[in-house]
C-alpha cells in the first residue's frame, strides 16, 4: 500500500470535514513536547507497532503522520501502512508548513486535555482555593477533605499531608463513604491543575450537598509557597459500602440524565463491533488495575477514567470514533464518558459483569511482532555479550539489567556505533516485544527471552541510572520537579503555559469542546 502526501491546507480541512481522521506525530516526547498540531497524538517511530494496535484500531481509518523535518513522519507511515493500514498519508513539510500556513503550534503533552480543563474552569466558574489558604485550614483543624486525584503512583512519590489518594473517577464513586458530613469543606488536587478542576467539577455536577473547591496550581503551588510536601503517603480510600454505592449510582444516574449519556447494552456493543471496520470503535474498562486483573471482558483496555481524560489522544487516536466507557455499576463509566462527550467524544457506557470474562493486567498486543521469528538468548546466555535496553528511559533509570546500555529504538542506526565493538548485541525491554521487533531489523542480534521482566522474575538484581546511555533519553519528557536547574522556575513555567490555554482555546478552531453547565 503507497503512502500519499498531503499539504497544510488538506489536513486543516479533514480536521474540520467531520469524518474520522488520526493525526500522528513520529517524533519522541521530548521534541514533541517543544512545538507539535494540537490535536497530534505522539506515536514514536520506534513504538509504532506496540501502540497503532490500541490507539488507531480501524485500519481503513484515514491517517496521516507528521513530523519535523526529520524524516520520521515517512518511515511511522511506511511501517503502518506495512501493518496493513489502507489511507495513510505524510504531511508535506511536516509541524514547519503547518506553521509556515498560519496555523497555531503548540508546546507541552496532552494539550487537548489539558486545555480541556482550563476551558471547563473558565466555563463552569470552578472554585478554588489557594496553597496558602489550605495550610491555613489544615494547622486550624478545620471540617475538610484534601482528595488527591492524580495515579497513586504519583500521590505516593509526591503529596500534601493530610491528602487521600482518590484518583480520578473514583472520586464520585467513593464520596458518600469518605465525606458523611455535608458541612465538610472537600478540597481536590493534583500535581497541577487539569485533575485538581475536573476532580473538584465533578463533585458539582454529580450534585454532592458539600462546598467543593479545587486546589489552585496543585502541589507545585504547595511547592513554591514553601510547605512540606510528603514522600511515601500511602493513604487510601476503604472498600465502597452498600450505601455508599447507592448513593454514587444516584449521583451518577443524575449526570447521565442532565448530561445526556446514555447506556448501552451487549447487543449493541455487539453490533458496533460488527462496524468497527467502517466506525473506529474504542472500548474502555476506566476501573481501577486491580478491578480490572481481577476479572474483564476480552479484549478491553484498562484507562482508569481519571487517566483517560487527562490524557485522552494518548489512548484514543481517531478523532470523531465511538467510545464506550465500561463499568460494574455505571457510575465510574457515566463520569468518564460525560467528560468526553464535553471534550467532542460520541462517548457512552457500559455497565457488565467483569467476572465473566478474563483476568490479568492490561496487555500491549504488538502489530507484526506475532510470528516474528528471532534469535533469542536465555539469561544465562549473557556473559560476553552487549545487553541493549530499549524500555522508556524512566523505566531504564529506575531499574536495568547491569552493564545493559539505553537506546531508543528509532536511533539504532546512529547509536549502535556507540556500542562496545567485537560484541554481539542482545537487546532487551521489558516485556521482551521490542526487543523482538529490534531484533528482527538487525542481523546477528539476539533478542532477551522474556525480557527484564524474567531477570526480575528470576530474583536478580537491578542496576539503577542513566548509565551508558547509547541514546538521549528524547521518549519522556520531565516532569517539573525533575528538571535540572531550579525546580520552581519549571513549575512556575509549567503552570504559566497551562494556565495560557484557555486564551489559545478561545482563538483556536481545531478543538471540538462543548462545555456543558451542571
Amino acid at each position: 500500500m503507497s503512502v500519499q502526501k498531503i499539504d497544510a491546507a488538506t489536513l486543516k480541512a479533514r480536521l474540520h470535514d467531520g469524518a474520522e481522521i488520526a493525526l500522528l506525530d513520529a517524533r519522541e516526547e521530548v521534541p514533541f513536547d517543544l512545538r507539535h498540531i494540537l490535536m497530534a497524538a505522539c506515536v514514536p517511530l520506534g513504538r509504532v507497532e506496540t501502540i497503532v494496535g490500541a490507539s488507531v484500531p480501524r485500519q481503513a481509518a484515514r491517517v496521516v503522520w507528521c513530523d519535523d523535518g526529520e524524516g520520521l513522519a515517512q518511515r511511522a507511515a511506511e511501517r503502518m501502512a506495512g501493518l496493513g493500514y489502507t489511507d495513510v498519508s505524510v504531511l508535506i513539510g511536516g509541524i514547519a508548513a503547518w506553521e509556515a500556513a498560519g496555523y497555531r503550534i503548540y508546546s507541552g503533552v496532552h494539550v487537548p486535555s489539558k486545555a480541556f480543563a482550563e476551558v471547563v474552569e473558565h466555563e463552569a466558574h470552578t472554585p478554588w482555593i489557594t496553597a496558602e489558604t489550605l495550610n491555613e485550614m489544615i494547622e486550624k483543624g478545620a471540617d475538610m477533605a484534601l482528595f488527591d486525584t492524580r495515579s497513586f503512583e504519583e500521590y505516593h512519590n509526591n503529596s500534601i499531608p493530610t491528602a487521600i489518594s482518590v484518583p480520578g473517577a473514583e472520586i464520585v464513586y467513593r464520596f458518600a463513604d469518605l465525606v458523611p458530613s455535608p458541612e465538610t469543606l472537600v478540597v481536590v488536587n493534583c500535581g497541577g491543575r487539569t485533575r485538581s478542576i475536573i476532580g473538584a467539577q465533578s463533585l458539582i455536577n454529580a450534585g454532592v450537598p458539600n462546598k467543593v473547591v479545587s486546589l489552585q496550581n496543585g502541589t507545585q503551588a504547595w511547592h513554591l509557597s514553601g510547605f512540606q510536601v510528603l514522600k511515601g503517603a500511602t493513604a487510601r480510600p476503604p472498600a465502597v459500602s452498600a450505601a455508599g454505592h447507592a448513593a454514587a449510582r444516584a449521583r451518577a444516574a443524575g449526570v447521565a440524565r442532565r448530561f445526556g449519556i446514555e447506556s448501552i447494552g451487549p447487543e449493541i456493543l455487539a453490533a458496533w463491533r460488527a462496524e468497527a471496520d467502517t466506525r473506529a470503535l474504542y472500548v474502555f474498562d476506566v476501573r481501577t488495575p486491580e478491578e480490572y486483573a481481577a476479572g474483564h471482558l476480552p479484549g478491553v483496555k484498562n484507562v482508569p477514567g481519571g487517566q483517560l481524560v487527562q490524557e485522552t489522544e494518548r489512548h484514543a487516536a481517531i478523532w470523531g470514533g465511538r467510545v464506550v466507557l465500561i463499568d460494574d455499576d455505571g457510575v465510574r463509566a457515566i463520569m468518564t464518558a460525560h467528560w468526553m462527550k464535553q471534550m467532542g467524544w460520541d462517548a457512552v457506557a457500559m455497565t457488565v459483569n467483569p467476572l465473566a470474562g478474563e483476568t490479568g493486567p492490561s496487555r500491549v498486543r504488538a502489530l507484526g511482532a506475532e510470528h516474528l521469528t528471532v534469535p533469542a538468548v536465555g539469561l544465562d546466555g549473557l556473559a560476553g555479550k552487549t545487553v541493549v535496553d530499549l524500555d522508556w528511559s524512566r523505566s531504564y533509570f529506575d531499574g536495568h539489567i547491569p552493564g545493559a546500555w539505553f537506546a531508543i529504538r528509532s536511533r539504532l542506526d546512529t547509536d549502535m556505533a556507540k556500542l562496545p565493538a567485537g560484541q554481539p548485541v542482545v537487546f532487551t525491554s521489558s516485556d521482551g516485544v521490542l526487543a523482538r521487533l529490534a531484533a528482527a531489523e538487525w542481523p546477528g542480534t539476539a533478542a532477551l527471552t522474556g525480557g527484564t521482566t524474567a531477570w526480575v522474575a528470576a530474583g536478580r538484581k537491578l542496576e539503577t541510572g542513566a548509565t551508558r546511555m547509547a541514546s538521549a533519553a528524547e521518549d519522556m519528557r520531565l516532569r517539573a520537579r525533575e528538571m535540572p536547574g531550579s525546580v520552581e522556575d519549571a513549575m512556575r513555567a509549567y503552570l504559566s503555559w497551562e494556565i495560557e490555554l484557555v486564551n489559545q482555546m478561545a482563538t483556536d478552531d481545531d478543538q471540538r469542546f462543548r462545555v456543558m453547565a451542571g
